[in-house]
């Protein structure tokens, strides 16, 4: 009898795993030897620094980008014109900032897979075209950047021939975006035109620099990795900062809650990696593409190995004291970067592949033994998710699947000493990413 009871709570506990093979072979599928090419192929431009040469086919940024609409367009026969790819550009005039020293386009490139039931909502990875060496105005010495950022714009482009054999429900962009090194342009274009054409972007995952696995600390650690995220976003009202200071979720925000997700996939997914949540917009002081979303009130983060090594970044090609400068093709380690890309893969395939997030999720149980939580039936969702944490708690730890209902309310859970969310599910098991409660239940 025993052995009875056993088995028939294991299958009750495997029935509510979500897990699908697809997402494992999307993982087997991501190529280090295909991402080692691209890189190549990128530093090989010599230099891509935005204000370097357009004109030639062979050097510099104009090549880079033309080169990466090539494989973006190569993608798209492959999957029977799956990618709807173009340039979006903006002119940012001589004098923007002092890293602008004349006119220039800056260009991104974009891969749009659509989606099948909601083409207007967007998840999106990105890596960045430009380099630069040590004087960030020096546009014509050589400036491989193979792992800042060639590494995350390989990314980008494996992850597009990977998920364009598959589709989904969600649109999935893979973007090139240029003008990072002179003041994060490209995605603050990019931003701006996803406003204009109200684009329901979901997130934004920007990967920069993912191939270095041996820091200038001297450790060396090809698992780890960093997922950059803000608190709250910059775009919130008075009231919202206000209803914090009674309400918490001081740490709840959207882009916090995208950072979660990653987290979760990753570890039900890929146990052997180690993705390290980091509660900082980026590192100190330091700026990456997923800021211009983040600025516009988008859910962005940045993605990043652990263990960066600073002679390798933003320096001039030289041997110096022994030590090699430069970010240069033998510096990346493309096995990291494969599963850097995988991580992207994978969370852009279970985003794309659920239905959305509830849109108002109301908590109450002021003075009661149990938190109630009341919540918007979303279209294509089956059921949903109610998640708990403790207060001091970076992830969500606890769960309970409660059925195809718009309220619930969980019996001894005292809402004083956790904090909640919800999240809807798919008939295939996707969930959307948490929604953090932004009502209260008047009772």
């Amino acid at each position: 009898m025993k052995y009875i009871v056993c088995l028939l709570l294991f299958v009750s506990l495997d029935a509510f795993a979500q897990t699908d093979s697809k997402i494992y072979d999307i993982i087997q599928n991501i190529s280090a030897e295909r991402i080692k090419k691209d890189v190549k192929t990128l530093a090989d431009f010599g230099t891509r620094h935005t204000l370097s040469d357009t004109v030639s086919n062979t050097r510099g940024i104009g090549a880079a980008r033309r080169w990466i609409k090539s494989e973006f367009e190569t993608i798209s026969k492959d999957c029977n014109g799956c990618l709807e790819v173009f340039f979006q550009k903006n002119l940012v005039k001589k004098g923007e900032n002092n890293r602008i020293t004349k006119d220039v386009w800056v260009t991104n490139v974009v891969a749009v897979q659509r989606g099948s039931k909601y083409p207007n909502r967007y998840i999106i990875m990105s890596g960045d075209i430009d380099s630069r060496v040590s004087d960030p105005n020096n546009f014509s010495s050589d400036s491989p950047g193979a792992n800042d950022n060639a590494s995350g714009m390989a990314g980008a482009i494996e992850a597009a021939r990977v998920l364009s054999k598959y589709s989904f429900e969600s649109s999935i962009i893979y973007v090139g975006l240029s003008g990072e090194e002179q003041g994060l342009f490209g995605g603050k274009g990019l931003a701006e035109y996803a406003k204009a054409n109200n684009w329901d972007i979901i997130g934004v995952l920007n990967n920069d620099m993912i191939g270095n696995i041996e820091g200038v600390d001297g450790v060396i650690d090809n698992r780890t990795f960093r997922i950059f995220s803000e608190p709250v976003p910059p775009t919130e009202t008075e009231r919202e900062r206000a209803s914090r200071r009674f309400y918490g979720g001081e740490v709840d925000g959207i882009s916090r809650q995208l950072a979660r997700y990653i987290f979760k996939t990753t570890k039900t997914y890929m146990p052997e990696m180690n993705p390290m949540m980091v509660y900082r917009l980026d590192r100190f002081g330091r700026g990456g593409h997923h800021r211009p979303f983040n600025d516009v009130g988008y859910a962005g983060v940045r993605i990043m190995e652990a263990h960066e090594n600073y002679t390798q970044q933003h320096q001039d090609i030289r041997v110096e004291d022994g030590i090699a400068y430069g970010d240069t093709f033998e510096h990346v380690n493309f096995g990291y970067a494969q599963k850097l890309t995988a991580v992207n893969a994978i969370c852009l395939a279970s985003i794309a592949s659920a239905p959305p997030s509830p849109s108002t999720v109301a908590i109450g149980g002021i003075v009661e033994p149990s938190a109630k939580l009341q919540w918007n039936k979303v279209d294509g969702a089956v059921g949903y998710k109610i998640y708990w944490r403790d207060t001091t708690s970076p992830t969500w730890d606890h769960s309970r699947y409660v059925g195809n209902v718009e309220s619930f309310t969980l019996e001894g859970i005292v809402i004083d000493n956790y904090y909640f969310g919800v999240a809807s599910v798919g008939k295939d098991g996707y969930e959307s990413i948490v929604t953090f409660p932004n009502q209260i239940l008047r009772e």
